[in-house]
């Protein structure tokens, strides 16, 4: 029969060999989210109450500026008349030769030009800037008159003018003086580029608008 120290022993002994177990590992509460008190959801609605969506005809469309254009005909014309310089002057066959008189042309064209500088010409593209009216002057004081005129257009930076030489209504046989001589003489001048008869508010065929060459920078 086993002593009670023995059994101590033997109790002591079988303890320490059962394991232990393992502690469960606790996870913590989540704290649930915080919720708005009511006290708080009142001031917001009463801070919004007043807000109201914008309808599809209020909202403002903001256009972005784009920046100013220069038509590409009218660069073109420019470009052409600036690179006039670079040719001669087309020459008439007809041109005036003193004792000489020819039948007028309607319309003149500096060779290397656009053909569409002569139209713009005619439906007033360049707006008339200066005018000189030959009427009562005689052939060599209609020559320096123009001459003078167109010098100081071109001068003055002035693109478009008008040469009113008259119909001949009032001259001998009602026959046009001036009117040949003139239009010779301005497909002469190296500062022309263009003309054509005025339209009929303009003088008509008692006219002609004249493209002035640009004047060059500086």
């Amino acid at each position: 029969m086993a002593k009670l120290s023995e059994l101590k022993t033997l109790l002591a002994q079988a303890r320490r060999s059962v394991p232990a177990s393992p502690k469960a590992k606790v996870s913590p509460t989540p704290r649930p989210a915080p919720r708005l008190r009511v006290a708080d959801e009142v001031d917001l609605q009463v801070t919004f109450s007043d807000v109201k969506p914008l309808r599809a005809g209020n909202r403002a469309t903001i256009a972005r500026e784009r920046p100013a254009t220069i038509p590409s005909k009218r660069l073109a014309d420019e470009a052409d008349a600036l690179a006039a310089s670079k040719y001669g002057v087309e020459r008439s066959p007809l041109a005036w030769e003193p004792g000489q008189e020819h039948e007028a042309e309607q319309t003149f064209l500096r060779k290397g030009l656009s053909s569409d500088v002569l139209v713009r010409l005619r439906r007033g593209h360049w707006s008339v800037q200066a005018e000189l009216d030959l009427h009562r002057l005689n052939r060599d004081e209609a020559r320096d008159a123009l001459t003078e005129f167109l010098n100081e257009a071109r001068n003055a930076g002035l693109r478009c003018v008008r040469v009113v030489h008259g119909k001949g209504l009032s001259s001998p046989n009602r026959e046009p003086v001036l009117k040949g001589k003139v239009r010779r003489w301005l497909s002469q001048r190296d500062e022309v580029l263009a003309y054509c008869e005025a339209p009929r508010h303009a003088g008509g065929s008692g006219a002609v608008l004249v493209l002035v060459k640009a004047r060059s920078p500086g």
